[in-house]
C-alpha cells in the first residue's frame, strides 16, 4: 500500500494537477498546444474538430481518458476563465453557469497568443523526451514567450496539496518581470509599482490590498473580490443596482438564485425586482431594483455580505520548480521564470550559431569549387565513381568532407556569375551573423537585453488594460465614484495631491498628518513610466471635478482611490479613471482635474482650434453638466488654470505654433462657446493646447507621421521624426492668427501625432515605457531625428 501510494501521489503531481513553474502548464495542456502546433493549427487556418485534437492527444501523448484532455482544451480557449486565451474554440465552449458541448460538436485552433508558447521549439530551446511508449518525442517545457503562469493562473488538486494562482495582466507581468531583470535585487514593493494585483478575466473590484501583498510575499493569501455595481434610476422615484461585472468565476444564475433564497428568507431586505438583461452583444447585465425608502448603497452592502456578489480568492502558489512541488511569491515566480528565458535564447542562439556556422562552411567550400571549377569537373570526369571523386576534391583542394559531398551534389545551373556574387553576399551575411550571435552568447548584459526586448514585443502585440479595479477601500458605489456613508467617516480628511496619468490612471498621493503640502518626490529611474497628466492639490474627503474632452464636468471624491506616499509614487498602481468614474462614456477621457471651486481662470482649446477661458465662480449643483458649447465633432485637446499673465500655445496637425498672451481671451460663462483661438487650414486639426508661464524656460516638443498614423513603417524602416526646440525661439503672433511653422516634414511625413511644450518633456509610448528624445535642441522650422519607436503623449515623468 505504502509503495502503490507513493507512486500515485508522484503520478499526480507530477504528471496531472500542478504547473511548471516555467510555462505555467500541466502536462495535458502543454501536450495539447504542442499536438496542435504539430497538426498546423494555426490562427490563419480553419478549425478542425475538438474531437480530433483530443485523439491526437490521447493517440501519441496523453495515455489517459479523453473526458479530461477535453476538459483542458476547454479552459484554454474560454475567456472568463484564463486572462489570455491559448485556443481559438468555434462553438459552445460553455459558460460560468453551463458546460460545454461535447467535443464532437465543437472545432478548435491555436491562438495568436499561444504561438509565442511554442516559438523556436524546431531550434533545440528546450529538451525533449519520449512519450508513454517511447513511439514519439515530446517537449519537456515549453519555451512560453512570456509568463503564461502569472499571466494564466492555474488550479489543481493533487496529493496532499493543491494550487490556486490568480491571472494577471500581462502588460503589468511583462513590465515587473524586465524591471527585475534591469534590476535584480529589487524589493517586493518596487516590483508591485509594476504588478499591483491580479486582473481576473470577469473584472470585478479587488477590496484591500494587503491579502494581495502577503500573497505576493509569502505565496499564500485571500483576496476579497466584489461584483461591481453602479446605482442607476430605473423611474422618477426608484433606483437600482447594476451589476456589469461579477467575481471570478461565479456565474449569473448562482448570483439570481442566491438573491432569490435571500428575499424569500427575508434576510435580504430592499429587493422589490430583479431582472437579468444579460446577452451576447451587451454581456452581463443584472438590475436589481430597490424598493422605496431603503438605500440602495446599504443594500448593496446586505447583497455583498449574503450572496456571491462578494467571494473570497485563496491563493496558493504551488507549482513544480526542478520537478518539486513548491510555493513561490511574485519575486520567485518571476525569477524561475526569467532563468528559462534566459536558457531559452541562450540555447536558440547557440543552435543558430552552429547553424550558420555549418552553412558557412559548405559556402566557402563552394565558392573555392567555382573559383578551379574546371579543375573540378575535370576531377570528377576522371574518377571511377562518387568515393573516388570526393577523396580527390579533398585531397587537391583541401576540402572537408562535408565540403566534398555538397560540391558533387552541385547543380550546373549555379556555375553562373550571379550564382558567385549570391555566394560571396551569402557569406558575408553569414559572417556578420556569426559575429553577432558570438557576441551575444559571451555578454551576459546583451543575453538578458535580447530577453528584455523580446519581452516587450509581446507585450506590444498582445497586452490590454486592466479589467479588475483594485482599492484599498470597499469599492465605489455611486454613479460619479463618490463614497458616501460610515466608510468615509473613518478615514481623517488630511490633505492629498491626486494625480492624472497620460494613461488614464487616478493616484492619490497622501500627506503626513497635520502636513497642509504634498511634495512628490520622483523614484529612482524605471523602464516603465507614466506621465502626470494633471494634478490638483485637495483633501482625502474633499470633492474635486474631472473635465473631460467632450466638455463635460464630473464631480468625485479621491477618499476610495488607490493611494501612495509623496516619496513612492507609482502611477502605474493608480485606478483607471474609466473605472473609477463610471459616468464617463466608452469613448470619453479626462483631460483636466479642477478645483471645486473655480478661483482662477480656466483655458480650454479644442480640436477646432477654439479657445475659451472660464470665468471664476461656483460650478452648478449635480453632474456632467457642460462649460463649453462645443460644436459637432469637436473636442477639447487641452486645458489649464491660466491668470493673464499666463500664455496659450496652440500646435495644429500641419506644424503651426501659435502663441499669445491669456488676456487677449476674455474669460466667458460656461454657456458661451468660446472664440476663435488659431486659423486652421483645411484638413488640419489642433495636436496640442498648453497653458505655460512665459517667465520659464519652455520647451517645444514635435513628432511628426506619415498618413496620421504612428503605427505604420516607411519604406525605410522608420515610424517618424522628433524634435525639441526652445518657445523662445517662436515669435508670438495674434489671436485667430496661423502662427509659424514648428516642424518641417521630411519624405512620407505629412503631420504632427503629437505635440507639447512645457519644462521638462518627456516621451511616453502606449506601454507607459518612456521613449528617448533628443538632446540637442533644433531650429523652430528643422525637420526632427528620425525615431522607430511610436510616442503617443508628452509630458512630465515622475518615475
Amino acid at each position: 500500500m505504502e509503495s502503490s501510494f507513493l507512486e500515485y501521489a508522484y503520478s499526480v503531481i507530477y504528471s496531472r494537477a500542478l504547473p511548471d513553474a516555467r510555462d505555467g502548464l500541466k502536462p495535458v495542456q502543454r501536450r495539447i498546444l504542442y499536438m496542435m502546433g504539430e497538426m498546423g493549427l494555426r490562427p490563419d487556418r480553419g478549425h478542425v474538430k475538438s474531437a480530433r485534437v483530443v485523439g491526437e492527444v490521447m493517440g501519441k501523448l496523453h495515455p489517459h481518458g479523453d473526458s479530461p484532455i477535453y476538459e483542458a482544451l476547454v479552459r484554454l480557449a474560454q475567456p472568463f476563465s484564463v486572462r489570455v486565451p491559448l485556443v481559438d474554440g468555434h462553438g459552445n465552449f460553455g459558460s460560468l453557469d453551463d458546460g460545454p458541448a461535447a467535443s464532437r460538436y465543437t472545432e478548435a485552433r491555436l491562438a495568436a497568443a499561444a504561438l509565442e508558447m511554442i516559438r523556436d521549439l524546431d531550434e533545440d530551446v528546450v529538451d525533449f523526451g519520449p512519450n508513454y511508449d517511447n513511439s514519439h518525442q515530446q517537449p519537456v517545457v515549453l519555451p512560453s514567450a512570456f509568463p503564461n503562469l502569472l499571466v494564466n493562473g492555474a488550479s489543481g488538486i493533487a496529493v496532499g496539496m493543491a494550487t490556486n494562482m490568480a491571472p494577471h495582466n500581462l502588460g503589468e507581468v511583462i513590465a515587473g518581470a524586465r524591471f527585475l531583470m534591469e534590476k535584480p535585487d529589487a524589493t517586493l514593493a518596487e516590483v508591485m509599482a509594476y504588478i499591483p494585483g491580479p486582473d481576473f478575466p470577469s473584472g470585478g473590484v479587488l477590496a484591500g490590498l494587503e491579502g494581495v501583498r502577503e500573497a505576493y510575499e509569502t505565496g499564500r493569501g485571500s483576496l476579497k473580490v466584489r461584483a461591481r455595481a453602479s446605482v442607476e434610476n430605473v423611474t422618477a422615484r426608484r433606483k437600482a443596482l447594476v451589476i456589469n461585472e461579477l467575481p471570478y468565476q461565479v456565474g449569473p444564475e448562482k448570483v439570481i438564485e442566491k438573491i432569490k433564497q435571500g428575499v424569500q428568507a427575508k434576510k435580504i431586505q430592499g429587493v422589490a425586482e430583479l431582472n437579468d438583461f444579460t446577452d451576447r452583444k451587451n454581456g452581463l447585465k443584472l438590475v436589481i431594483t430597490i424598493k422605496t425608502g431603503f438605500s440602495p448603497e446599504a443594500v448593496l452592502e446586505q447583497l455583498y455580505r449574503l450572496t456571491p456578489l462578494e467571494e473570497t480568492f485563496a491563493i496558493n502558489n504551488v507549482c513544480l520548480v526542478d520537478g518539486q512541488p513548491q510555493t513561490l511569491g511574485l519575486l520567485d515566480l518571476l525569477r524561475v521564470y526569467i532563468a528559462h528565458r534566459i536558457t531559452v535564447v541562450r540555447r536558440r542562439s547557440e543552435y543558430r550559431l552552429d547553424k550558420r556556422q555549418q552553412r558557412l562552411h559548405l559556402v566557402e567550400g563552394l565558392l573555392i569549387a567555382i573559383a578551379d571549377i574546371d579543375d573540378v569537373i575535370a576531377i570528377i570526369r576522371s574518377s571511377e565513381d562518387g568515393e573516388e571523386a570526393r577523396q580527390r576534391l579533398i585531397e587537391v583542394f583541401d576540402l572537408s568532407l562535408a565540403q566534398a559531398e555538397y560540391i558533387l551534389e552541385l547543380r550546373l545551373r549555379r556555375l553562373t556569375k550571379f550564382s558567385r556574387i549570391e555566394l560571396e553576399t551569402e557569406r558575408q551575411e553569414l559572417e556578420q551573423a556569426i559575429a553577432e550571435l558570438q557576441r551575444l552568447l559571451s555578454d551576459e548584459q546583451l543575453l538578458r537585453a535580447r530577453v528584455s526586448e523580446e519581452l516587450q514585443d509581446v507585450a506590444d502585440r498582445f497586452a490590454d488594460d486592466r479589467r479588475t479595479t483594485l482599492l484599498n477601500a470597499a469599492p465605489a458605489t455611486a454613479a460619479s465614484g463618490k463614497r458616501q456613508g460610515q466608510m468615509s467617516l473613518q478615514i481623517a480628511d488630511n490633505p492629498c495631491k491626486v494625480l492624472l496619468s497620460a494613461s488614464g490612471r487616478l493616484l492619490r498621493v497622501d500627506a503626513a498628518a497635520g502636513s497642509a503640502n504634498v511634495e512628490i518626490v520622483p523614484p529612482a529611474r524605471r523602464t516603465k513610466h507614466d506621465a502626470i497628466l494633471s494634478s490638483i492639490d485637495t483633501t482625502v474627503r474633499g470633492e474635486i471635478a474631472a473635465l473631460t474632452n467632450t466638455g463635460r464636468v464630473l464631480r468625485f471624491s479621491p477618499v476610495d482611490l488607490p493611494s501612495a506616499a509623496p516619496n513612492s509614487v507609482q502611477l502605474a498602481a493608480g485606478a483607471r479613471a474609466s473605472q473609477y468614474l463610471e459616468m464617463l462614456a466608452k469613448n470619453e477621457r479626462i483631460v483636466a482635474l479642477l478645483h471645486e471651486k473655480l478661483e482662477t481662470p480656466f483655458a480650454i482649446g479644442t480640436s477646432r482650434g477654439v479657445v475659451k477661458r472660464l470665468a471664476p465662480g461656483d460650478w452648478p449643483k449635480g453632474d456632467g453638466f457642460e462649460i463649453i458649447a462645443l460644436k459637432p465633432k469637436d473636442e477639447i485637446i487641452g486645458a489649464g488654470y491660466a491668470d493673464d499673465d499666463a500664455e496659450l500655445v496652440f500646435i495644429s496637425s500641419d506644424a503651426q505654433l501659435l502663441r499669445f498672451s491669456a488676456a487677449a481671451v476674455r474669460p466667458q460663462g460656461r454657456g458661451a462657446g468660446g472664440m476663435a483661438g488659431i486659423k486652421l487650414s483645411q484638413g488640419a486639426t489642433v495636436t496640442s493646447f498648453n497653458v505655460i508661464n512665459p517667465a520659464s524656460e519652455n520647451l517645444v516638443c514635435t513628432y511628426a507621421v506619415g498618413e496620421a498614423d504612428a503605427d505604420a513603417l516607411f519604406s525605410d524602416g522608420s515610424v517618424g521624426s522628433v524634435k525639441v526646440s526652445k518657445l523662445n525661439d517662436f515669435p508670438g503672433k495674434g489671436r485667430a492668427t496661423g502662427g509659424v511653422r514648428a516642424h518641417k516634414f521630411i519624405r512620407g511625413e505629412n503631420s504632427l501625432a503629437a505635440a507639447w511644450v512645457g519644462l521638462s518633456p518627456r516621451a511616453i509610448g502606449r506601454d507607459g515605457s518612456l521613449r528617448n528624445l533628443p538632446q540637442e535642441h533644433s531650429k523652430r522650422d528643422a525637420t526632427g531625428v528620425q525615431t522607430q519607436q511610436p510616442f503617443e503623449l508628452f509630458g512630465n515623468a515622475i518615475g
